[in-house]
């Protein structure tokens, strides 16, 4: 049984100044699936996350983490573009800092979840790039195992560090059981991880393609890239 957040989104208008960003923004993501959100840059898709974390509240609408606001529920897990570690803190230290009652030995098991048992005592100048974001997915678990944010995490890195990170989140995934909502601007990213994919597009952004990919991960070829690309560049001509 999937122990992810049952997660309800309905935002009727989110605003910035006298520009409205959203205006009809409606979905629900059941536990412990995996959910891409694509479009093209500046349609608000790290906007919206920021909404369902609860970092955002100034909007017109209601979003749900089984059924709670973002303010009270669970604070999700977040990771972000770059892996925004304290440079003065250990890799351990980095998890007991956002979660300060965390156990020490359930954070050394979310390390050695992500292959970094041996890294505990390393401080982000001691640690590669890759291993320095093993190291936020494993702070976003320490924060909530049941409501991951992924904002573009595998932006500005290679294609093998991607895969290999790739590898990484969908044993993680297999292995606590959250729900994903994961900010993408590539195709390949959605095909690989998601279970649905979800467009945005225009100004305000709308909802423009929902689509559940129902064919299990190990079987997709690049038809699945191939056919979320035309649905993104189809919503972008229209």
């Amino acid at each position: 049984m999937a122990s992810g957040a049952q997660l309800n989104v309905s935002v009727e208008q989110k605003s910035f100044g006298n520009e409205t960003l959203f205006k009809g923004i409606y979905f629900e993501v059941p536990p412990g699936q995996i959910v891409a959100l694509i479009g093209p840059s500046g349609v608000g898709k790290s906007t919206l996350l920021r909404l369902i974390a609860g970092i955002d509240t100034d909007y017109a609408g209601k979003v749900m983490v089984d059924g709670k606001t973002p303010t009270q529920a669970q604070v999700p897990g977040f990771v972000f573009q770059d892996p925004r570690l304290l440079p003065w803190e250990t890799a351990l230290g980095n998890l007991l800092a956002v979660k300060p009652d965390l156990p020490p030995d359930t954070g050394r098991k979310l390390l050695a979840g992500v292959g970094l048992e041996a890294a505990e005592h390393l401080r982000p100048s001691e640690l590669s790039g890759g291993m320095q974001r093993r190291v936020a997915l494993a702070r976003a678990l320490a924060v909530s195992s049941r409501l991951l944010l992924l904002d573009e995490p595998f932006v500005s890195i290679d294609r093998k560090l991607a895969g290999e990170l790739h590898l990484l989140l969908a044993g993680v995934v297999k292995q606590f059981g959250p729900t994903v909502i994961l900010v993408t601007h590539d195709p390949y990213d959605a095909a690989v991880l998601a279970d649905r994919v979800i467009i945005l597009r225009d100004r305000p952004a709308r909802v423009v393609s929902d689509t559940v990919l129902d064919i299990p991960h190990a079987e997709r070829s690049s038809d699945i890239v191939a056919s979320i690309t035309r649905d993104l560049d189809a919503g972008m001509r229209e």
